[in-house]
């Protein structure tokens, strides 16, 4: 009989993120305000290719959520090598919970970290509408009526709460990265969908930094309220710039977005780039890399 090598068959089809996601849900399970740890999205179904992104859903204790929430940028920057703060997620669905997106470097490539944090309390129903494959489910005591309410109080205020320039300037590198796996991928519909979101994001950073008060946030009143200054102008026609390009954009219109987002952020805000110069860098490399 031959010898048959279905080990190393397995291990050579592995999708290559195993031991990203490995290390990752090491590092979260450290943490005893984690009750469940699952992955969801392709690696849970085992369709992942290359370019897809880890998906974890994370159960934390009710009363430990808002805590959890804040120490997470210093534990995935420490811990897992995430690039940037996380960006709060808007286009995850609402599961009574806080997505989160993080940028880690591993094994050469910049990959796409997504945490949704949910209350414990909310995991049961979550379970039962959301395909997902466990890797923890640590035994904890229920939330009490009161931590259930604390807990989803704290999610809508956090989703409500206005996004900063930062916020907003890594939300345009998140979003570029996704943009790059739409267009290698073909997903020209998805592709549309996520370069619109860039626009709006290229609006939102612009009313950030030079209209904060103003009662008009969508598409209205932006020549009324920021062409009132040379600044003001040159960020319009930064967005201009933007609005006129492809519906459906090339790997090339992504980089110029974002290096014209750069641009009008040094312009209207600089204080937004403190402390992420380095990481800035460490980004454009990965990008020129892909």
């Amino acid at each position: 009989m031959p010898t048959l090598h279905l080990a190393e068959l397995t291990h050579a089809n592995r999708p290559a993120q195993l031991p990203l996601l490995s290390r990752l849900a090491d590092t979260l399970a450290t943490s005893r305000a984690v009750t469940h740890l699952m992955v969801r999205g392709s690696l849970a179904h085992g369709t992942a290719d290359r370019l897809s992104d880890v998906d974890f859903v994370v159960g934390v204790h009710d009363a430990e959520l808002p805590a959890f929430v804040a120490a997470l940028d210093d534990l995935m920057s420490t811990e897992a090598g995430a690039l940037l703060p996380g960006w709060r997620d808007t286009i995850v669905a609402d599961l009574g919970g806080v997505g989160m997106v993080f940028l880690v470097p591993d094994d050469g490539h910049l990959h796409q970290i997504d945490l949704y944090l949910a209350p414990a309390s909310r995991i049961p129903r979550l379970q039962a509408t959301v395909a997902t494959a466990s890797l923890l489910d640590r035994a904890s005591a229920p939330a009490t009526a009161e931590e259930a309410a604390a807990a989803a109080r704290f999610a809508a205020e956090f989703l409500a709460r206005p996004r900063t320039c930062t916020e907003l300037l890594i939300e345009h590198l998140v979003l570029a990265v996704l943009l790059h796996k739409r267009i290698k991928r073909g997903q020209r519909f998805v592709a549309y969908s996520e370069w619109h979101r860039l626009h709006t994001a290229t609006k939102d950073l612009i009313k950030t930094a030079l209209a904060p008060t103003s009662r008009f946030w969508g598409w209205y009143q932006l020549r009324e309220e920021i062409a009132l200054t040379p600044i003001g102008r040159a960020c319009l026609d930064d967005l201009d710039a933007a609005i006129s390009g492809p519906a459906v954009p090339l790997a090339t219109d992504v980089d110029a977005a974002i290096e014209r987002m750069l641009a009008l952020v040094e312009r209207a805000c600089p204080e937004a780039l403190d402390g992420l110069g380095s990481s800035i860098t460490a980004y454009r490399t990965y990008q020129e890399l892909v």
